[in-house]
Protein backbone atom coordinates (compact mmCIF):
# COMPACT_ATOMS: atom_id res chain seq x y z
CA UNK A 1 0.00 0.00 0.00
CA UNK A 2 2.86 2.15 1.11
CA UNK A 3 4.49 1.88 -2.50
CA UNK A 4 1.22 2.38 -4.55
CA UNK A 5 0.74 5.75 -2.30
CA UNK A 6 4.09 6.88 -3.29
CA UNK A 7 3.71 6.02 -6.80
CA UNK A 8 0.62 8.08 -6.97
CA UNK A 9 2.43 10.94 -5.89
CA UNK A 10 4.75 10.15 -7.78
CA UNK A 11 3.28 9.56 -11.08
CA UNK A 12 0.74 13.26 -10.25
CA UNK A 13 4.15 15.33 -9.75
CA UNK A 14 5.59 13.57 -12.73
CA UNK A 15 2.26 14.60 -14.63
CA UNK A 16 2.65 18.35 -13.53
CA UNK A 17 6.24 18.42 -14.28
CA UNK A 18 6.50 17.37 -17.94
CA UNK A 19 3.32 19.54 -18.80
CA UNK A 20 5.46 22.79 -16.81
CA UNK A 21 8.38 21.39 -19.30
CA UNK A 22 5.78 21.90 -22.53
CA UNK A 23 5.94 17.84 -23.02
CA UNK A 24 2.53 16.83 -24.96
CA UNK A 25 0.42 15.77 -22.44
CA UNK A 26 -0.92 12.64 -24.04
CA UNK A 27 2.66 11.44 -24.10
CA UNK A 28 3.04 12.68 -20.21
CA UNK A 29 0.10 11.20 -19.31
CA UNK A 30 0.91 7.58 -20.97
CA UNK A 31 4.46 7.71 -19.34
CA UNK A 32 3.15 8.87 -16.00
CA UNK A 33 0.56 5.84 -16.15
CA UNK A 34 3.23 3.14 -16.76
CA UNK A 35 4.63 4.65 -13.46
CA UNK A 36 1.22 3.83 -11.16
CA UNK A 37 0.40 1.27 -12.69
CA UNK A 38 3.78 -0.24 -12.04
CA UNK A 39 3.88 0.73 -8.40
CA UNK A 40 0.69 0.02 -7.96
CA UNK A 41 1.56 -3.58 -8.70
CA UNK A 42 -1.17 -3.58 -11.85
CA UNK A 43 -0.73 -5.64 -15.16
CA UNK A 44 0.99 -2.93 -17.77
CA UNK A 45 -0.26 -4.20 -20.63
CA UNK A 46 -3.87 -4.37 -18.71
CA UNK A 47 -3.41 -1.20 -17.57
CA UNK A 48 -3.00 0.92 -21.15
CA UNK A 49 -5.34 -1.20 -23.34
CA UNK A 50 -7.94 -1.67 -20.85
CA UNK A 51 -7.50 1.03 -18.20
CA UNK A 52 -5.96 3.85 -19.98
CA UNK A 53 -7.83 3.34 -23.29
CA UNK A 54 -11.12 2.49 -21.64
CA UNK A 55 -11.00 5.96 -20.25
CA UNK A 56 -9.68 7.84 -22.68
CA UNK A 57 -12.27 6.84 -25.11
CA UNK A 58 -15.60 6.65 -22.87
CA UNK A 59 -15.01 10.15 -22.37
CA UNK A 60 -14.18 10.64 -26.21
CA UNK A 61 -17.60 8.63 -27.12
CA UNK A 62 -19.85 11.10 -23.85
CA UNK A 63 -18.38 14.28 -25.24
CA UNK A 64 -17.23 14.82 -28.62
CA UNK A 65 -20.07 15.96 -30.10
CA UNK A 66 -20.07 18.41 -27.30
CA UNK A 67 -16.67 19.73 -27.96
CA UNK A 68 -17.49 20.02 -31.80
CA UNK A 69 -19.85 22.31 -31.15
CA UNK A 70 -18.47 24.13 -28.88
CA UNK A 71 -15.29 24.50 -30.95
CA UNK A 72 -17.27 25.66 -33.89
CA UNK A 73 -19.60 28.08 -32.44
CA UNK A 74 -16.36 29.58 -30.82
CA UNK A 75 -14.70 29.98 -34.30
CA UNK A 76 -18.19 31.12 -35.38
CA UNK A 77 -18.14 33.95 -33.26
CA UNK A 78 -14.54 34.48 -34.06
CA UNK A 79 -14.72 34.87 -37.39
CA UNK A 80 -18.08 37.02 -37.48
CA UNK A 81 -16.32 39.22 -35.15
CA UNK A 82 -18.37 38.86 -32.70
CA UNK A 83 -15.94 38.30 -30.07
CA UNK A 84 -13.79 41.19 -31.20
CA UNK A 85 -16.96 43.39 -31.06
CA UNK A 86 -17.87 42.27 -26.80
CA UNK A 87 -14.14 42.84 -25.81
CA UNK A 88 -14.12 46.08 -27.53
CA UNK A 89 -16.94 47.31 -25.86
CA UNK A 90 -16.03 45.97 -22.49
CA UNK A 91 -12.92 48.03 -22.80
CA UNK A 92 -15.08 51.48 -24.06
CA UNK A 93 -17.10 51.01 -21.04
CA UNK A 94 -14.53 50.23 -18.49
CA UNK A 95 -12.03 51.88 -19.52
CA UNK A 96 -8.31 51.72 -18.84
CA UNK A 97 -9.01 52.59 -15.56
CA UNK A 98 -10.57 49.54 -14.91
CA UNK A 99 -8.29 47.33 -16.66
CA UNK A 100 -7.95 44.35 -14.96
CA UNK A 101 -11.85 44.25 -14.44
CA UNK A 102 -12.19 44.83 -18.25
CA UNK A 103 -10.36 41.65 -18.97
CA UNK A 104 -12.42 39.38 -16.70
CA UNK A 105 -16.04 40.59 -17.71
CA UNK A 106 -15.48 40.25 -21.14
CA UNK A 107 -14.29 36.75 -20.65
CA UNK A 108 -17.12 36.17 -18.27
CA UNK A 109 -19.53 37.15 -20.81
CA UNK A 110 -18.03 35.16 -23.63
CA UNK A 111 -17.39 31.63 -21.45
CA UNK A 112 -20.96 31.65 -19.84
CA UNK A 113 -22.09 32.20 -23.19
CA UNK A 114 -20.85 29.04 -24.76
CA UNK A 115 -17.52 29.98 -26.52
CA UNK A 116 -14.29 27.67 -25.99
CA UNK A 117 -12.69 29.10 -23.23
CA UNK A 118 -9.13 28.97 -25.20
CA UNK A 119 -11.13 31.29 -28.42
CA UNK A 120 -11.81 33.67 -25.82
CA UNK A 121 -8.23 33.53 -24.10
CA UNK A 122 -7.26 34.63 -27.67
CA UNK A 123 -9.69 36.74 -28.59
CA UNK A 124 -9.29 39.10 -25.54
CA UNK A 125 -5.55 38.82 -24.59
CA UNK A 126 -5.04 41.68 -27.32
CA UNK A 127 -7.65 44.02 -25.69
CA UNK A 128 -6.24 42.94 -22.67
CA UNK A 129 -2.85 44.13 -23.48
CA UNK A 130 -3.98 47.39 -24.64
CA UNK A 131 -5.50 48.20 -21.59
CA UNK A 132 -2.72 46.78 -19.31
CA UNK A 133 -0.30 48.85 -21.49
CA UNK A 134 -2.67 52.09 -21.06
CA UNK A 135 -2.71 51.94 -17.27
CA UNK A 136 0.90 50.94 -16.70
CA UNK A 137 -0.25 47.69 -15.50
CA UNK A 138 1.81 44.38 -14.74
CA UNK A 139 1.73 42.03 -17.62
CA UNK A 140 2.39 39.39 -15.34
CA UNK A 141 -1.58 39.91 -14.55
CA UNK A 142 -3.04 39.25 -17.79
CA UNK A 143 -2.94 35.41 -17.31
CA UNK A 144 -4.34 35.55 -14.01
CA UNK A 145 -7.15 38.05 -15.15
CA UNK A 146 -8.04 35.13 -18.08
CA UNK A 147 -8.20 32.34 -16.35
CA UNK A 148 -10.37 34.26 -13.58
CA UNK A 149 -13.02 35.26 -16.14
CA UNK A 150 -12.88 32.16 -18.32
CA UNK A 151 -13.28 29.40 -15.54
CA UNK A 152 -13.58 29.87 -12.34
CA UNK A 153 -17.19 31.04 -11.76
CA UNK A 154 -18.51 31.21 -15.09
CA UNK A 155 -17.91 27.36 -15.95
CA UNK A 156 -19.33 26.16 -12.30
CA UNK A 157 -22.56 28.32 -12.15
CA UNK A 158 -25.96 27.65 -12.40
CA UNK A 159 -27.35 27.51 -15.95
CA UNK A 160 -23.62 27.47 -17.63
CA UNK A 161 -23.36 25.72 -20.71
CA UNK A 162 -19.83 24.81 -20.04
CA UNK A 163 -19.14 21.10 -19.78
CA UNK A 164 -18.14 21.08 -16.19
CA UNK A 165 -21.78 22.14 -14.93
CA UNK A 166 -23.25 19.50 -18.12
CA UNK A 167 -21.64 16.25 -16.49
CA UNK A 168 -23.27 16.28 -13.26
CA UNK A 169 -26.45 16.12 -15.12
CA UNK A 170 -25.68 12.61 -16.17
CA UNK A 171 -25.05 11.30 -12.98
CA UNK A 172 -27.59 12.68 -10.87
CA UNK A 173 -30.45 13.38 -13.26
CA UNK A 174 -30.47 17.15 -12.70
CA UNK A 175 -30.64 20.11 -14.69
CA UNK A 176 -28.14 22.70 -15.79
CA UNK A 177 -29.52 24.90 -13.09
CA UNK A 178 -29.55 22.55 -10.38
CA UNK A 179 -28.12 23.39 -6.99
CA UNK A 180 -31.00 26.16 -5.40
CA UNK A 181 -29.76 29.54 -4.45
CA UNK A 182 -26.69 27.92 -2.99
CA UNK A 183 -24.90 27.59 -6.29
CA UNK A 184 -26.18 31.33 -7.30
CA UNK A 185 -24.48 32.55 -3.70
CA UNK A 186 -21.29 30.74 -4.15
CA UNK A 187 -21.07 31.68 -8.06
CA UNK A 188 -21.55 35.49 -6.87
CA UNK A 189 -19.23 35.28 -3.35
CA UNK A 190 -16.44 33.80 -6.01
CA UNK A 191 -16.95 36.85 -8.29
CA UNK A 192 -16.60 39.31 -5.89
CA UNK A 193 -14.24 37.59 -3.55
CA UNK A 194 -11.61 37.00 -6.40
CA UNK A 195 -12.63 40.67 -8.13
CA UNK A 196 -11.04 41.89 -4.86
CA UNK A 197 -8.38 39.62 -4.47
CA UNK A 198 -7.24 40.08 -8.00
CA UNK A 199 -7.46 43.73 -7.85
CA UNK A 200 -5.72 44.34 -4.51
CA UNK A 201 -2.84 41.96 -6.02
CA UNK A 202 -2.48 43.93 -8.61
CA UNK A 203 -1.84 47.43 -6.84
CA UNK A 204 0.75 45.40 -4.62
CA UNK A 205 2.37 45.14 -7.12
CA UNK A 206 2.14 48.68 -9.05
CA UNK A 207 2.84 50.18 -5.24
CA UNK A 208 6.18 47.94 -4.93
CA UNK A 209 6.57 49.70 -8.64
CA UNK A 210 5.92 47.12 -11.24
CA UNK A 211 5.39 48.71 -14.91
CA UNK A 212 3.96 47.19 -17.74
CA UNK A 213 6.77 45.44 -19.51
CA UNK A 214 7.55 42.98 -21.74
CA UNK A 215 11.07 42.86 -21.72
CA UNK A 216 11.09 39.46 -20.38
CA UNK A 217 9.59 37.70 -23.49
CA UNK A 218 12.00 36.76 -26.11
CA UNK A 219 12.84 39.15 -28.78
CA UNK A 220 10.26 37.57 -31.88
CA UNK A 221 7.28 37.11 -28.93
CA UNK A 222 7.63 40.37 -27.88
CA UNK A 223 7.96 41.47 -31.60
CA UNK A 224 4.51 39.55 -31.86
CA UNK A 225 2.91 41.44 -28.71
CA UNK A 226 3.81 44.99 -29.61
CA UNK A 227 2.33 44.28 -33.45
CA UNK A 228 -0.84 42.93 -31.47
CA UNK A 229 -0.78 45.43 -29.21
CA UNK A 230 -0.91 48.53 -32.16
CA UNK A 231 -3.16 46.36 -33.83
CA UNK A 232 -5.37 46.62 -30.99
CA UNK A 233 -5.39 50.50 -30.45
CA UNK A 234 -5.52 50.72 -34.46
CA UNK A 235 -8.74 49.06 -33.79
CA UNK A 236 -9.89 51.48 -31.57
CA UNK A 237 -8.46 54.65 -32.69
CA UNK A 238 -10.48 53.77 -36.15
CA UNK A 239 -13.71 53.33 -34.37
CA UNK A 240 -16.05 49.93 -34.48
CA UNK A 241 -18.03 50.39 -37.62
CA UNK A 242 -14.77 51.26 -40.10
CA UNK A 243 -13.47 47.79 -38.54
CA UNK A 244 -16.73 46.32 -39.61
CA UNK A 245 -17.27 45.28 -35.85
CA UNK A 246 -20.89 44.06 -35.63
CA UNK A 247 -23.08 45.97 -32.82
CA UNK A 248 -22.84 44.84 -29.50
CA UNK A 249 -26.52 43.70 -29.53
CA UNK A 250 -26.44 41.48 -32.32
CA UNK A 251 -22.86 40.14 -30.94
CA UNK A 252 -24.75 38.98 -27.69
CA UNK A 253 -27.79 37.38 -28.89
CA UNK A 254 -26.13 34.24 -30.22
CA UNK A 255 -24.51 33.93 -26.62
CA UNK A 256 -27.84 34.73 -25.13
CA UNK A 257 -29.55 32.08 -27.63
CA UNK A 258 -27.21 29.41 -26.30
CA UNK A 259 -28.24 29.92 -22.76
CA UNK A 260 -31.80 30.26 -23.20
CA UNK A 261 -32.13 27.29 -25.65
CA UNK A 262 -29.78 25.08 -23.29
CA UNK A 263 -31.49 26.11 -20.24
CA UNK A 264 -35.53 25.46 -21.77
CA UNK A 265 -34.83 22.37 -23.85
CA UNK A 266 -33.04 20.42 -21.29
CA UNK A 267 -36.10 20.38 -19.23
CA UNK A 268 -37.73 17.82 -22.11
CA UNK A 269 -34.82 16.03 -22.60
CA UNK A 270 -31.45 14.77 -21.55
CA UNK A 271 -29.34 17.62 -21.09
CA UNK A 272 -26.00 15.80 -23.26
CA UNK A 273 -28.43 16.49 -25.87
CA UNK A 274 -29.75 20.13 -25.41
CA UNK A 275 -26.68 21.12 -25.07
CA UNK A 276 -26.02 20.07 -28.37
CA UNK A 277 -29.20 21.37 -29.42
CA UNK A 278 -28.19 25.09 -27.92
CA UNK A 279 -24.78 24.99 -29.69
CA UNK A 280 -26.33 24.50 -32.84
CA UNK A 281 -28.94 27.03 -32.03
CA UNK A 282 -25.97 29.44 -31.43
CA UNK A 283 -24.51 28.30 -34.64
CA UNK A 284 -27.12 28.98 -36.53
CA UNK A 285 -28.11 32.42 -35.14
CA UNK A 286 -24.68 34.01 -35.66
CA UNK A 287 -24.54 32.65 -39.09
CA UNK A 288 -27.77 34.60 -39.51
CA UNK A 289 -27.44 37.47 -37.91
CA UNK A 290 -23.76 38.34 -39.13
CA UNK A 291 -24.42 36.82 -42.65
CA UNK A 292 -22.39 39.14 -44.08
CA UNK A 293 -19.11 38.91 -42.13
CA UNK A 294 -19.75 35.05 -42.24
CA UNK A 295 -19.60 35.15 -46.14
CA UNK A 296 -17.02 32.64 -47.48
CA UNK A 297 -16.01 31.47 -43.38
CA UNK A 298 -18.70 28.68 -43.02
CA UNK A 299 -16.34 25.64 -44.21
CA UNK A 300 -13.32 27.46 -42.45
CA UNK A 301 -14.96 27.36 -39.49
CA UNK A 302 -16.27 23.42 -39.58
CA UNK A 303 -12.69 22.67 -40.38
CA UNK A 304 -11.01 24.53 -37.77
CA UNK A 305 -13.65 23.94 -35.41
CA UNK A 306 -13.04 20.38 -35.82
CA UNK A 307 -9.45 20.47 -35.72
CA UNK A 308 -10.11 22.73 -32.13
CA UNK A 309 -12.50 19.82 -31.12
CA UNK A 310 -10.05 17.13 -31.64
CA UNK A 311 -7.24 18.89 -30.19
CA UNK A 312 -8.99 19.63 -26.93
CA UNK A 313 -10.87 16.75 -26.35
CA UNK A 314 -7.50 14.17 -26.93
CA UNK A 315 -5.70 16.57 -24.05
CA UNK A 316 -9.07 15.95 -21.77
CA UNK A 317 -9.04 12.36 -22.56
CA UNK A 318 -5.38 11.70 -22.01
CA UNK A 319 -6.01 12.67 -18.57
CA UNK A 320 -8.76 10.70 -18.21
CA UNK A 321 -7.01 7.80 -19.42
CA UNK A 322 -4.26 8.47 -16.44
CA UNK A 323 -6.84 8.93 -14.01
CA UNK A 324 -8.31 5.57 -15.19
CA UNK A 325 -5.47 4.05 -14.27
CA UNK A 326 -4.98 5.75 -11.43
CA UNK A 327 -8.26 4.68 -10.24
CA UNK A 328 -7.43 1.00 -9.70
CA UNK A 329 -4.80 1.06 -7.73
CA UNK A 330 -4.89 0.18 -4.08
CA UNK A 331 -3.84 4.05 -2.99
CA UNK A 332 -6.68 5.52 -4.71
CA UNK A 333 -9.44 2.89 -3.65
CA UNK A 334 -8.05 3.68 0.16
CA UNK A 335 -8.78 7.32 -0.23
CA UNK A 336 -12.45 7.06 -1.96
CA UNK A 337 -13.23 4.74 0.73
CA UNK A 338 -12.11 7.25 3.37
CA UNK A 339 -13.91 9.72 2.06
CA UNK A 340 -16.95 8.40 1.07
CA UNK A 341 -16.74 6.50 5.07
CA UNK A 342 -17.63 9.86 6.63
CA UNK A 343 -20.37 9.76 8.93
CA UNK A 344 -22.60 13.07 8.87
CA UNK A 345 -20.14 14.66 6.12
CA UNK A 346 -21.31 13.04 3.07
CA UNK A 347 -21.14 16.30 1.43
CA UNK A 348 -17.53 17.26 2.83
CA UNK A 349 -16.86 13.44 1.19
CA UNK A 350 -18.42 13.98 -2.30
CA UNK A 351 -16.76 17.23 -2.65
CA UNK A 352 -12.94 16.58 -1.09
CA UNK A 353 -12.82 13.63 -3.61
CA UNK A 354 -14.07 14.88 -6.49
CA UNK A 355 -11.48 17.94 -6.02
CA UNK A 356 -8.61 15.61 -5.40
CA UNK A 357 -9.59 13.53 -8.56
CA UNK A 358 -9.33 16.93 -10.50
CA UNK A 359 -5.97 17.40 -9.24
CA UNK A 360 -4.56 14.41 -10.24
CA UNK A 361 -5.77 14.40 -13.29
CA UNK A 362 -5.48 17.99 -14.11
CA UNK A 363 -8.44 18.95 -15.21
CA UNK A 364 -12.35 20.00 -14.51
CA UNK A 365 -13.81 17.82 -17.01
CA UNK A 366 -11.41 14.76 -16.58
CA UNK A 367 -11.99 14.64 -13.05
CA UNK A 368 -15.72 14.41 -13.20
CA UNK A 369 -15.33 11.81 -15.61
CA UNK A 370 -13.55 9.51 -13.32
CA UNK A 371 -14.71 10.26 -10.02
CA UNK A 372 -18.80 10.51 -10.57
CA UNK A 373 -19.30 7.20 -12.14
CA UNK A 374 -17.74 5.83 -8.88
CA UNK A 375 -19.17 8.33 -6.83
CA UNK A 376 -22.70 8.61 -7.65
CA UNK A 377 -23.89 5.55 -7.30
CA UNK A 378 -22.25 5.81 -3.45
CA UNK A 379 -24.01 9.52 -2.26
CA UNK A 380 -27.21 8.50 -4.25
CA UNK A 381 -27.74 5.30 -2.22
CA UNK A 382 -27.68 7.56 0.76
CA UNK A 383 -30.20 9.87 -0.27
CA UNK A 384 -28.51 13.02 -0.90
CA UNK A 385 -30.28 16.17 -2.48
CA UNK A 386 -29.27 15.33 -6.05
CA UNK A 387 -29.46 19.41 -7.11
CA UNK A 388 -26.86 19.77 -4.26
CA UNK A 389 -24.46 16.98 -4.93
CA UNK A 390 -24.48 18.20 -8.70
CA UNK A 391 -23.50 21.64 -7.29
CA UNK A 392 -21.06 20.50 -5.11
CA UNK A 393 -19.43 18.63 -7.50
CA UNK A 394 -19.09 21.29 -10.14
CA UNK A 395 -17.77 23.56 -7.79
CA UNK A 396 -15.70 21.02 -6.50
CA UNK A 397 -13.95 20.04 -10.08
CA UNK A 398 -13.04 23.66 -10.36
CA UNK A 399 -10.43 23.74 -7.42
CA UNK A 400 -7.22 21.64 -7.23
CA UNK A 401 -7.42 21.46 -11.01
CA UNK A 402 -6.25 24.71 -12.19
CA UNK A 403 -2.47 22.94 -10.38
CA UNK A 404 0.33 24.08 -13.04
CA UNK A 405 -0.46 20.80 -15.32
CA UNK A 406 -3.71 22.13 -16.09
CA UNK A 407 -3.62 22.33 -19.92
CA UNK A 408 -5.85 25.76 -19.98
CA UNK A 409 -3.41 27.13 -17.43
CA UNK A 410 -0.61 26.09 -19.56
CA UNK A 411 -1.93 27.48 -22.87
CA UNK A 412 -2.73 30.80 -21.51
CA UNK A 413 0.34 31.40 -19.49
CA UNK A 414 2.55 30.51 -22.30
CA UNK A 415 1.09 30.33 -25.71
CA UNK A 416 -1.25 32.67 -25.06
CA UNK A 417 0.38 35.44 -22.93
CA UNK A 418 3.93 34.11 -23.45
CA UNK A 419 4.69 34.21 -19.88
CA UNK A 420 6.26 31.66 -17.46
CA UNK A 421 4.76 29.81 -14.08
CA UNK A 422 7.17 31.85 -11.99
CA UNK A 423 6.08 35.16 -12.87
CA UNK A 424 2.48 34.90 -13.88
CA UNK A 425 0.95 31.64 -12.10
CA UNK A 426 0.94 32.61 -8.37
CA UNK A 427 -2.32 34.73 -9.39
CA UNK A 428 -3.75 31.96 -10.88
CA UNK A 429 -3.47 29.83 -8.37
CA UNK A 430 -4.66 31.83 -6.40
CA UNK A 431 -7.93 32.90 -8.35
CA UNK A 432 -8.54 29.83 -9.76
CA UNK A 433 -7.76 27.15 -6.98
CA UNK A 434 -7.79 28.85 -3.75
CA UNK A 435 -10.96 31.04 -4.04
CA UNK A 436 -12.98 28.08 -5.71
CA UNK A 437 -11.58 25.82 -2.77
CA UNK A 438 -12.30 28.32 -0.15
CA UNK A 439 -15.97 28.90 -2.24
CA UNK A 440 -16.28 25.11 -1.99
CA UNK A 441 -16.21 24.89 1.86
CA UNK A 442 -18.93 27.40 2.28
CA UNK A 443 -20.98 25.52 0.00
CA UNK A 444 -20.91 22.60 1.70
CA UNK A 445 -21.67 23.80 4.58
CA UNK A 446 -24.59 25.70 3.45
CA UNK A 447 -25.89 22.54 1.78
CA UNK A 448 -26.13 20.50 4.71
CA UNK A 449 -27.54 23.30 7.17
CA UNK A 450 -30.24 23.79 4.33
CA UNK A 451 -30.78 20.37 2.47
Amino acid sequence: MAISFLGLIAGLGLLMYMTIKGINIIIAAVLCSVVVSITGKLNLMGALTTDYMGGFTGFFASWFLTFLLGAIFGKVMEDTKSANSIANWVQRRFGAKRAVFAVVTACALMTYGGVSVFIVAFSVYPIAVSLFKSANLPHRFIPGALVFGSISFTMTSPGSPEIQNLIPTEHFGTTPTAGGWVGVVIALLIMVGGGILLGRMVQKAVDRGETFSTDHIAESASNEVAATRLETEDDLNQGVSKKGLPNIIISIIPLISVVAVLNIVAKYIPTDQAVLVALFAGIVVGWALMYKNAIGTHWKALTIGAENALNAIANTCAVVGFGAVAAKVPAFTAIVDTLTNMPGLEYAGLAMAVTTIAAITGSASGGLGIALPILAPIYQAQGLDPGAMHRISSIASGGLDSLPHNGYVVTTIRAVCKETHQRAYKPVFVLSVVVPTAALALAVILYMIFY
